[in-house]
């Protein structure tokens, strides 16, 4: 896997990481400066994740995407 498709998925990892710890935050959140920090982080999940989301589909694009890479590895918060 070329060291490009593995930094995409990674992004794609990391929003999704981020996502669950937005939701499990803004679950035990205590106070709304809490909710606040959550919605950023989240906020910044969804942005890393379309950001990511369109690189990859560029790359699937111009062939230049790793073909070992298979459709259940675009992405965990894929839409595709």
């Amino acid at each position: 896997m070329s060291k490009c498709t593995k930094n995409i998925l990674e992004a794609l990892e990391i929003a999704r990481r981020l996502t669950i710890l937005a939701d499990e935050g803004e679950a035990a959140a205590q106070d709304n400066s809490c909710i606040v920090l959550y919605s950023v982080i989240r906020d910044s999940a969804y942005k890393i994740r379309h950001q990511a989301e369109q690189e990859r589909d560029v790359h699937i694009a111009r062939g230049v995407w790793d073909e070992e890479v298979t459709s259940s590895d675009r992405g965990p918060m894929s839409r595709a």
